[in-house]
């Protein structure tokens, strides 16, 4: 079986994703899936989309790809990002986002979602209700999974790389944040998410010869002064915090 790679939560940052890219074709893959949450942010949303269009990918739909092209009037006026978003996207990149799909069965092995089976603000494998990500029980997690049976189940949201191993023997990979490290949100509560690191991350699935699957998580070094500056031009300093140094303020 090829080598696939998995990538999510790419945020706009073109530059992360071009030398991701590049990292997984010298490891030999020629197939990505993108778990979603994809053109929303301050950096480059239309040139990701343009970049996305030439990529041999699999992609299904993350919480702020709704978020782009359901948003109101009245939450445009309010978000100034927002509102370079969209003026940067035009039409053709906001019906793309509209037909992409909530999951996705890869293959007989592989099922594919952005925050859990059911619900893509949900997070599958942590608890935040302390204002910080612990790892949920089994239960809970299989709990989650909602009768997805799939030996590997891919899952993205947090920006948090994670493989966890069920009781059911399935394994649940996070492949990390492409495009952003840390961020600080306030649903369900505050809480943060810091990988103290601006390395852009992704993840290889190989299936060996003895049907097992080889996971390898890898970190990429890129250009983050050109991200940087795109969201200094945008002024947000809170997005410079992260994408510098993968925390949080």
């Amino acid at each position: 079986m090829e080598k696939l790679a998995v990538l999510s939560d790419i945020h706009s940052n073109v530059y992360a994703l071009e030398a991701v890219v590049a990292d997984a074709k010298t490891r030999g893959v020629k197939t990505f899936i993108n778990l979603g949450d994809i053109l929303y942010g301050p950096i480059a949303p239309k040139a990701t989309y343009d970049y996305l269009c030439n990529l041999n990918v699999l992609t299904i739909s993350g919480n702020q790809d709704r978020q782009i092209y359901e948003s109101t009037q009245a939450e445009i006026d309010s978000n100034p990002t927002m509102q370079f978003i969209l003026n940067d996207l035009g039409k053709s990149p906001l019906e793309w986002m509209k037909q992409l799909p909530f999951d996705l069965q890869v293959s007989p092995d592989i099922y594919a979602c952005h925050g859990t089976p059911t619900d893509d603000l949900m997070y599958l494998l942590e608890n935040v209700s302390t204002g910080k990500a612990e790892v949920r029980a089994d239960h809970e997690i299989v709990n989650l999974l909602n009768g997805v049976k799939s030996p590997i189940v891919l899952c993205g949201h947090t920006h948090t790389p994670r493989c966890v191993e069920l009781s059911t023997g399935q394994l649940i990979i996070n492949p990390g944040s492409v495009g952003l490290q840390a961020y600080t949100d306030e649903d369900p509560n505050v809480h943060s998410m810091q990988n103290y690191s601006s390395k852009a991350s992704y993840v290889t699935l190989l299936k060996d010869s003895d049907n097992k699957w080889k996971v390898d998580f890898h970190r990429v070094t890129y250009d983050i002064s050109r991200a940087v500056d795109a969201a200094k031009n945008q002024g947000r300093e809170d997005w410079v915090h992260y994408l510098s140094t993968g925390r949080c303020l």
